[in-house]
């Protein structure tokens, strides 16, 4: 009673509360004000730009904070686009394991089974078996390790060539031609991380490889035509078992892969963060990088923890993949990166920008350059990057006409070879389905032509122009690759043992002119 008395006679209205209750409150209210604009004792100068305002509007909508500090609905936004960002890198950088994760998958269920089995396009390949920007001019070699339980034995025959990746498509070594055995063969032994056993002394090229699972496929050439003669020189020679098993090796299994439906290629789908999975499982926890470990490890799949997100989380991942992958497809048929491009006025493409197998260049790793390489092929090695005029194999790859539109499987296209062709050896197209990345479903079993034909036409300068479409042309029948109405197609040029004028880009392919 006595402090609101007091408070009256301050504000002169004995007889009316409220009012003076209303006047002191505003008095108070000013008081603190005036404390609030002085400057604490030990002020700082804050810069404004350390500052967050109590509302900002983002892609993600409204954020908004008391003081810097954010609000429960604020939480929940920030924490789903932080989920769904990580879900999508998920995809873009843990691509190359979830690619060699698919193909011994697909070669186990096959018959290849690691550690025991070899695979061999004995017929070569067709579109039956679906693998990443697959060859049908080359007899392929494909097995895949284990090395969980130990070491492992590769026997490799003379003349191949290929390489070894591990289970995150890192590069291991090569066999062959550009292997330690120099196209010899020989006996490779590849020891799992982390061995404490006793190896031989000699008798093997000793490999030690960072991770479990490894790749090896290589390429047995075919010499005047006759592919029986080149899988038997491989039969006679190829061995794989453990090296438990060295003092008498059982009786090698051979799969004939030609013709094989079976899939080879990761998912596109929530799928794929479970390959990750097995994946993570399976591996030492060191085996790879502890950044893309983490990155693994935000999304949920830890390892010798079960992955089982709840709903909110699936719900999140599935629409980070659909979104990762629409990026990746956009890196491989849209790319941004003018180095892609082989020519500034042409429409061919390099998917391998920078020429590092590591795709490093100066420091930085060149991160959609990686993205490309993995969604459209497989198969890391030093090679790659060390061509020499009148060796190996130099690739370009399109998707678009010369006016920059995608080629479409039900209209008519024609391209020309300006002569002279730079090969040592032969060229090739081969044509890839716009969904799969892997040879176009057509009725030419080849998927695509090669100059070991010797029934291509050639123009009077030498110059051969090669036809793509539903139909042959009249006449064009032997220069004319089919596609298929409804489909998308890219294509891969092959040229084995390029020589300089590809190098200094003298010589330039035509693009796909549209034939009206």
């Amino acid at each position: 009673m006595k402090m609101i008395l007091r408070k009256s006679v301050i504000c002169g209205h004995v007889l009316r509360p409220s009012f003076c209750f209303a006047a002191f409150l505003a008095w108070t209210l000013g008081v603190a004000a005036a404390h609030a604009q002085t400057p604490p004792k030990y002020s700082a100068k804050v810069p404004s730009y350390i500052t967050t305002p109590d509302t900002v509007e983002t892609r993600i909508g409204t954020l908004k904070f008391f003081d810097g500090q954010p609000d429960a609905e604020t939480v929940k936004k920030v924490y789903d686009n932080l989920d769904f960002m990580r879900g999508v890198e998920a995809f873009l950088s843990g691509m190359p394991a979830a690619s060699v994760y698919a193909a011994c998958e697909g070669l186990s269920g096959a018959g290849v089974k690691r550690n025991s089995a070899i695979g061999i396009m004995e017929n070569l390949m067709d579109a039956r078996s679906v693998f990443l920007t697959g060859n049908s001019t080359t007899v392929y070699v494909l097995m895949c390790m284990d090395l969980k339980a130990g070491p492992v034995v590769v026997e490799v025959p003379p003349g191949v060539l290929g390489p070894v990746d591990d289970a995150f498509f890192r590069f291991v070594t090569d066999v062959g031609l550009t292997g330690p055995d120099k196209g010899k063969g020989g006996k490779y032994l590849f020891v799992p991380p982390g061995y404490k056993g006793k190896l031989p002394a000699t008798g093997y090229i000793v490999v030690k490889t960072p991770t479990y699972s490894n790749l090896m496929f290589y390429r047995a050439f075919v010499k005047d035509g006759d592919i029986a003669a080149t899988v038997n020189g491989v039969k006679a020679k190829a061995r794989i078992y453990p090296l438990s098993a060295a003092g008498s090796p059982p009786q090698q299994a051979f799969i004939n892969l030609s013709g094989m439906q079976f899939n080879t290629v990761h998912a596109n789908t929530f799928h794929f963060y479970e390959e990750i999975n097995a994946i993570v499982q399976h591996e030492p926890g060191d085996a790879f990088d502890p950044e893309i470990v983490g990155l693994f490890a935000s999304i949920g799949i830890k390892k010798d923890k079960p992955f089982a997100p709840d709903a909110r989380m699936k719900g999140i991942l599935t629409d980070a993949i659909a979104v990762a992958n629409a990026t990746a497809r956009a890196i491989l048929f849209a790319p941004r990166d003018e180095r892609v491009k082989f020519y500034p006025d042409r429409q061919w493409g390099t998917g391998f920008v920078g020429g590092s197998y590591e795709f490093l260049n100066n420091g930085e790793r060149m991160l959609d350059a990686r993205t490309l390489f993995h969604y459209y092929a497989t198969g890391i090695t030093p090679a790659m990057a060390f061509a020499k005029p009148g060796t190996g194999s130099a690739y370009a790859y399109a998707a678009r006409d010369s006016k920059g539109e995608y080629l479409e499987g039900g209209k008519t296209y024609k391209i020309t070879l300006p002569a002279p062709i730079p090969v040592g050896q032969f060229w090739s197209f081969v044509v890839y389905d716009g969904q799969t990345r892997s040879m176009l479903e057509t009725n030419q079993k080849l998927a695509g032509i090669d100059s070991n034909d010797k029934s291509i036409k050639k123009n009077a300068d030498g110059s051969v122009t090669v036809w793509f479409g539903p139909k042959a042309p009249a006449g064009q029948e032997s220069n004319w690759v089919q596609t298929m109405p409804g489909k998308g197609w890219n294509t891969l040029l092959r040229l084995y043992a390029p020589l300089e004028p590809w190098f200094n880009k003298t010589w330039k392919p035509g693009d796909f002119e549209l034939v009206e």
